[in-house]
């Protein structure tokens, strides 16, 4: 059955394009045993068709980046690998049709060459434009334009049946493979500015924030790096016309007091996430007023600080838990800032773990990150 298997998926995808999983060939923990690469939405449809009369599980990937994150599945038998899905077209107005396979940096440099960009920044190396739809995955530029699925104006993709689906709105994750995207696009801006400020505790985050987002700065991002240990920093980006963003940053500088700096370079950490693969890594939905709360209740659960990164302006942020914590232990730490969180209308999840970890702690779900 093995050989006829993978005989049916090259038929599908191409001499090439289907083969016997690797060793590496995981998504969220789990080995798959073939590797299937389709080019077009029908090779996606047939892939699925054939996965629905086998029993097979299937699991699309992009670039990987974001592999291991989020609830492992039972089993894993085929990786529909999005890679040959690539390309972008009708990007001459205000969207432009961007298949999910390929990398945002690529559709970027594309967009850049006419002066224009998508409102997109994931953190993530290498993510697919697939990638950052399924996981609603954004960086600093969140704070101004939204998360992707609140940008999103139409999304194309395949359903477990195999059958083509447009959808107009892109709320929650739908079941199936994402096949392209229509994206808004805008100007890429004349000039930016970064003020930066350094900044110790989260209560003083909070209070920064509260303070200067309220004002008209037309911000575009503001982010925060808070380590475990020593001092963090508190940005904002500003994006404009170069006389706009000149007056705004030194108006901001002064708001911030005479430690703050002007930078037309992003700081080394902004647009990064705060943790690696053998992390386990929490993803907080939580109001900037309310971070301090959240900052105590995660340094009293754990016993130490905990280093946290992020959109503190449009309330996004990820915290990084110390290492050699017990499955148990993490899983109080989740609960005990759910009950904090419940009430102020924001969420605690865990994204990310090493996979043996991962099987033993309640991960994020698709929905979760919605």
């Amino acid at each position: 059955m093995s050989g006829s298997l993978l005989a049916e998926l090259v038929e599908i995808c191409g001499p090439g394009a289907a083969r016997v999983a690797r060793g590496d060939d995981r998504i969220a923990g789990r080995h798959a045993d073939y590797v299937a690469a389709p080019a077009t939405s029908h090779a996606v449809s047939r892939l699925l068709r054939l996965a629905g009369e086998r029993g097979l599980s299937v699991r699309p990937r992009g670039s990987g980046s974001k592999a291991e994150w989020g609830v492992r599945a039972p089993r894993l038998d085929i990786i529909i690998d999005t890679a040959r899905l690539h390309g972008m077209w009708d990007h001459d107005g205000s969207s432009a049709v961007v298949a999910a396979g390929t990398p945002v940096g690529a559709v970027q440099a594309a967009l850049a060459r006419h002066g224009r960009r998508l409102a997109l920044d994931p953190p993530s190396p290498g993510a697919t434009i697939g990638g950052v739809l399924a996981v609603n995955e954004s960086g600093p530029l969140r704070h101004r334009f939204g998360p992707p699925a609140g940008q999103v104006v139409s999304v194309a993709l395949v359903d477990p049946a195999g059958e083509p689906v447009d959808l107009a709105e892109w709320e929650s994750p739908a079941a199936g493979v994402i096949t392209s995207a229509v994206l808004p696009i805008e100007d890429l801006p004349e000039a930016q500015r970064w003020v930066i400020r350094p900044v110790s505790t989260p209560t003083e985050v909070s209070d920064l924030t509260t303070r200067l987002v309220a004002q008209e700065f037309a911000l575009s991002g503001v982010e925060v790096d808070l380590p475990a240990t020593g001092t963090g920093s508190f940005a904002m980006l500003l994006e404009g016309s170069a006389d706009f963003v000149a007056a705004g940053a030194g108006r901001l500088a002064r708001e911030l007091g005479p430690l703050a700096t002007i930078r037309t370079e992003a700081p080394e950490w902004w647009g990064s996430y705060p943790f690696r693969p053998s992390d386990v890594a929490l993803r907080l939905r939580v109001r900037s007023r309310d971070l301090h709360a959240v900052g105590f209740v995660l340094r009293d659960a754990v016993g130490s600080a905990v280093a946290v990164r992020g959109s503190v302006g449009a309330g996004v942020v990820h915290a990084v838990l110390p290492r050699g914590l017990s499955p148990a232990r993490i899983g109080d730490i989740v609960t005990g800032l759910e009950q904090v969180l419940l009430a102020r209308r924001g969420r605690a999840v865990i994204v990310s773990a090493p996979p043996d970890m991962a099987e033993r702690i309640p991960m994020a779900r698709p929905d979760d990150l919605f």
